[in-house]
């Protein structure tokens, strides 16, 4: 399988660009640059990206790469901090930008050489996303100015005999015009990919590769109900079948008919499924608990304890399943390069399970590829295209305290908001929706009656990242039915409020 190097200099969008480079059917890994140079040498690529970073190339300790990578005859493409390393790296000269005016930030218009490579067929003109304060003062001998904007002349780079390239913008986000079509230019044009990355590829080589490594060995896996453990549980079960056991918590706190759904989805499977009904666990341990860091460990701590307990049952284990995704890789970092956030991998669980090696089937891949490997496994579309729901469920969901009739009030309520949200087409939209019961309660009229019931609040979010995100402005017709329906359907309820602040100052999740 072909493969092209990702250098990871600190840049706030590495993952965007592996991203950027899968979806052109390209393989690509993410490599830290102090990453031994004949490690990153053994991968054999057919084209390395240098990532963007905070820091400026011509400090000292800033981040660098050795020389000697570029002597290696592999196409190279510099990505803002990536294109000013190049040009430091092969002679030239970066200094800080004297005139405020030679510094670029934002959605700038910028003007392309078509007859360079990696703009080829695009039109002349277009908006590129600038984020640099420094500045180009003299290009490396043999490369050539291939792009420009007002402010600088040298906003890309190129030498087209070696096949280095370099851009001071962001061809990976999707500010920077026909950015995708430059990324694919690189690799169809420069590297001469052939484009043999696929799920249905994957899927089968991650098959073939996990019964070489489990053999008859036991396989132990917590199943959330989630995408990722759900991918990750169908996999090793296409791989071992009976030799896989799914330990599957219901906890009370998914919604509605959630449990019964993950259940039927691997019905179709021979594996070990088991399913534990703690509702009456948990809330009994949540009953009088308002706090939501609170709620978080004690539904951490009972999961672990109640999956010690399955976990006896079954015997000894040779191999402790997890659904660790790409993102966690890269977001732990290494060095100094990308700590995003450190992931743990098997975080609480419990000592005493002797297993031989964890087992991450899903470590190298993007949440949009699990979700189409899943598809591939053939999981229903519903537990494939699920959004994110928090670990601790709708305890999170319910302000204050907890009980089973709140609990059953929410998930009816926001049932009835995800069903009238796909009914409109409006979930194509919207990347997080759902509801919220809030603690307060106010005066309404039912009936002729006074009623003094709760306050429900909905919420959804557009989003690339989760990172940030913005309100959705949903039709007012389709929240005037939600709120129809609930109203009318759910007892308990006599008020709905929709919430319209973004990410920042809010957070998606309430609590």
């Amino acid at each position: 399988m072909e493969k092209v190097l990702i250098i990871d200099f600190g840049g706030q969008y590495n993952q965007l660009i592996a991203r950027r480079v899968r979806e052109c059917s390209v393989y690509c890994e993410v490599k830290p640059y102090t990453a031994p140079l004949s490690e990153l040498r053994a991968m054999e690529p057919i084209g390395i990206i240098f990532t963007g970073g905070p820091q400026s190339v011509y400090l000292e300790g800033s981040p660098q790469v050795d020389p000697d990578i570029f002597s290696w005859g592999v196409p190279i493409l510099g990505i803002c901090y990536g294109c000013q390393l190049i040009a430091q790296s092969l002679g030239g000269q970066v200094t800080p930008a004297q005139d405020s005016s030679a510094r670029e930030y934002g959605k700038t218009v910028t003007c392309y050489d078509t007859s360079c490579k990696l703009f080829k067929g695009l039109p002349g003109q277009g908006i590129s996303w600038m984020s640099h304060g420094d500045y180009m003062a003299r290009v490396p001998d043999r490369f050539a100015l291939t792009a420009r904007s007002d402010a600088c002349p040298n906003v890309a780079i190129a030498d087209e005999e070696r096949g280095f390239y370099g851009v001071q913008f962001h061809p990976e986000v999707n500010h920077t015009e026909h950015g995708a079509d430059m990324i694919r230019n690189f690799l169809y044009e420069v590297c001469h990919a052939k484009g043999d990355w696929t799920m249905g590829g994957y899927k089968n080589t991650a098959i073939a590769q996990l019964r070489e490594k489990i053999g008859g060995g036991k396989v132990l896996l917590a199943l959330s109900g989630g995408v990722d453990s759900s991918v990750a549980a169908a996999l090793l079960a296409e791989a071992v079948g009976s030799q896989l056991t799914c330990v599957f918590v219901d906890h009370g706190l998914m919604r509605l008919n959630e449990a019964d759904e993950v259940e039927d989805a691997f019905s179709k499977w021979d594996l070990n499924f088991v399913r534990v009904d703690a509702e009456t666990r948990f809330l009994r341990k949540l009953d009088g608990v308002d706090e939501p860091e609170h709620k978080r460990k004690i539904i951490g701590q009972e999961f672990i304890r109640v999956f010690e307990e399955e976990a006896r049952q079954v015997g000894t284990v040779d191999f402790l399943a997890q659904g660790t995704i790409y993102p966690d890789v890269i977001e732990s970092g290494a060095g100094d390069a990308a700590v995003i956030k450190s992931h743990h991998n098997v975080g609480g669980l419990p000592d005493y399970v002797d297993f031989k090696e964890i087992v991450e089937p899903l470590r190298m891949l993007f949440k949009d590829e699990v979700r189409q490997l899943g598809r591939e496994l053939g999981l229903p579309e519903y537990l494939v295209s699920r959004q994110p729901f928090p670990g601790p469920g709708l305890a999170i969901r319910i302000i204050g305290n907890i009980t089973k009739e709140k609990a059953d009030m929410l998930r009816q309520a926001d049932f009835i908001f995800r069903e009238e949200v796909a009914k409109a087409g409006e979930d194509k939209h919207l990347n997080q929706y759902f509801a919220v019961l809030t603690n307060t309660r106010s005066v309404g009229v039912m009936g002729d009656g006074r009623t003094y019931d709760y306050t429900l609040a909905l919420r959804a979010v557009t989003t690339s990242d989760f990172m940030t995100a913005d309100w959705a402005h949903i039709p007012y017709t389709l929240l005037d039915r939600v709120s129809a329906r609930i109203v009318n359907e759910v007892k308990g309820i006599n008020r709905i409020v929709y919430d319209i602040t973004s990410k920042p100052p809010a957070t998606i999740e309430w609590e």
